[in-house]
């Protein structure tokens, strides 16, 4: 178990879930799973992927954090990546819904994302990894084509 609660291989049942229901995403599926979360990317798109993770939020609470991120070294570079996807708001806010943000990343003004924050997983509910992959898969679902356009 983690500081806060989650097992080493809670992430790694997020990924086995997440691969199911993004099956029909084209493109060469990355991942990298640790003991705060998972970010899986397509093809050599390293620095604009998607993840799970757990964040310290500015309360002090540990939130979970779902969604897309731009993590070029400049932030220019990660303001295009964003205006491009914001000129197609209105697609993929209707997979998305309200709840999706974007904006500077959590914690690093340098990045941007689109993403939301749930409350931390309960680690003991088999649902919730579940749960988050459906969620993690509606982001690249909705994300990547555009992306990659």
């Amino acid at each position: 178990m983690t500081d806060d609660g989650i097992s080493r291989g809670f992430f790694e049942w997020v990924l086995d879930a997440f691969e199911g229901f993004a099956s029909s995403v084209d493109g060469q599926l990355n991942s990298s799973s640790h003991r705060r979360g998972l970010k899986v990317w397509y093809d050599d798109a390293k620095k604009e992927h998607y993840e799970a993770q757990l964040i310290t939020l500015s309360t002090g609470d540990v939130g979970l954090e779902i969604g897309f991120h731009a993590e070029h070294p400049k932030d220019d570079d990660n303001q295009v990546v964003l205006d491009r996807l914001l000129a197609h708001e209105a697609a993929w806010r209707e997979q998305l819904g309200a709840e999706a943000e974007a904006g500077v990343f959590i914690g690093a003004d340098r990045w941007r994302r689109i993403s939301e924050v749930w409350d931390a997983p309960d680690p003991d509910d088999p649902e919730s990894s579940i749960e988050i992959a459906a969620r993690l898969a509606d982001y690249v679902i909705a994300v990547e084509p555009l992306r990659r356009a």
